[in-house]
């Protein structure tokens, strides 16, 4: 048994969404006692780095309805069935940016918020990104705006709490410390 394994005896599938599916699992925990845990299961999704020749971070400004309010972030999505990761950071790109590259180098992978879910966002930077001219655009039901920031620029929108998500001021910081580290 694995340090602090948490042995399921029960499972059950409360919800299957078009995203997300929710279950609710009974476990034995290290000590013999049972508890529940509710999970929310997600087939995982890419975010990707990309700058423009200036050294202008490329993201996007979109309504996102959990937190009632626009933020800023880097463009990213949800893996679709089957699709490898850099394929769907590709598409992701080019979707809700307009932009392609040459390659697309990855970084890291990390879970979003293990306490509750099993989302892992792997994530890259596209190298030597340029325009596509008839470049697919975002899904029907996805608004953006393209926005493109200098690490400074992006270091305000944090403290401003227009980029609010994990992804995106991972990203930064990345960016920041490549700076520090020329």
């Amino acid at each position: 048994m694995k340090k602090f394994e948490e042995k399921t005896l029960a499972s059950e599938t409360i919800y299957q969404g078009k995203i997300i599916d929710l279950q609710i699992d009974e476990v034995e925990l290290p000590n013999g006692k049972t508890s529940k845990r509710e999970l929310i299961k997600h087939p995982g999704a890419v975010a990707v780095i990309a700058l423009t020749p200036e050294g202008r971070i490329v993201m996007v400004e979109q309504y996102r309805k959990a937190l009632e309010k626009s933020i800023v972030e880097i463009p990213a999505g949800k893996l679709e069935p089957g699709e490898e990761p850099v394929k769907t950071a590709a598409r992701e790109l080019e979707e809700e940016t307009g932009y392609g590259c040459e390659n697309l180098r990855h970084l890291i992978s990390f879970y979003t918020s293990p306490g509750f879910a099993d989302e892992l966002v792997h994530l890259y930077i596209a190298e030597n990104i340029t325009r596509i001219e008839d470049a697919r655009g975002p899904d029907e039901d996805e608004f953006v705006d393209l926005i493109e920031v200098t690490v400074e620029e992006a270091l305000n929108l944090i403290k401003e709490k227009k980029i609010y998500d994990a992804k995106t001021a991972y990203a930064v910081q990345y960016l920041q410390l490549q700076q520090f580290y020329k």
